[in-house]
């Protein structure tokens, strides 16, 4: 009986060139083997090959692609930077398909809310809040002025599944619900799923409100501040993780 090949394991970090910020989604693919995957929320890949010399692509849109030739004897750590694609690109074509209804994906109900679009939301007297954003969402109510509770598809404020680098969050808000404690400066992700929850989550009523906050740089200084007439805020990036304070 022919004994099975020997498999060795590739992880490591994947970030950009320049502030060391963490890339998920980043795809990870050996043309060798046919084996892929991709970063994590944390930039993180783990990758199984057979032990043979193996070309890897390393790819996002938006960035420089990396290939890596690698011999796989052992496990192998090897973390990577991408640079920012600055090749402007020639003129594209459109051509129609058919789409796929959005009735006929498995995740309906997850909107994924840009943080550029959180920074752009009117905002009178109050802060620009990530609570408030979502609550403009369809499917989404408010408890009224100055509640940053979420009311889903008739669910209560307290049936909501609030997720924060993968910490639960438990109270969401302070000052009597007029604030919620989220800086808007220093999340890099906000994902609502509002019904079809993944098991990972648990068993929720109305919905899984998941974000995730900015590494920060590791080689430069940086941060963001505001202030308003009822309440001033900053977000420092030169400390790894980043701290905000209010």
């Amino acid at each position: 009986m022919a004994m099975s090949q020997q498999k060795f394991t590739l992880s490591g970090t994947i970030s950009e060139k320049g502030s060391r910020e963490t890339l998920p989604g980043v795809n990870v693919y050996s043309p060798t083997t046919g084996y892929g995957t991709t970063t994590n929320n944390y930039g993180f890949f783990s990758l199984t090959l057979p032990a043979d010399s193996i070309r890897v692509i390393v790819s996002m849109i938006g960035f420089q692609p990396v290939e890596l030739r690698l011999k796989m004897t052992q496990n192998l750590k090897q973390d990577i930077e991408l640079r920012t694609m600055t090749t402007e690109l020639g003129a594209a074509t459109v051509v129609a398909e058919n789409t796929r209804q959005i009735a006929e994906k498995t995740q309906m109900s997850a909107i994924e809310i840009p943080i550029k679009q959180i920074k752009e939301i009117p905002a009178l007297l109050g802060e620009k809040d990530v609570l408030k954003v979502i609550q403009l969402m369809p499917g989404v109510q408010s408890g009224g002025e100055g509640n940053s509770g979420l009311y889903v598809r008739g669910g209560g404020p307290d049936q909501n599944l609030i997720i924060l680098d993968d910490a639960n969050v438990y109270n969401a808000s302070h000052l009597f619900g007029f604030f919620s404690i989220f800086n808007g400066d220093a999340l890099k992700g906000v994902e609502l799923i509002k019904g079809g929850f993944p098991a990972r989550y648990g068993g929720r009523l109305s919905s899984v409100l998941e974000m995730q906050m900015k590494d920060g740089s590791k080689e430069k200084f940086g941060g963001e501040a505001g202030i308003g007439i009822i309440a001033s805020r900053w977000f420092s990036i030169a400390m790894y993780p980043p701290v905000t304070h209010r």
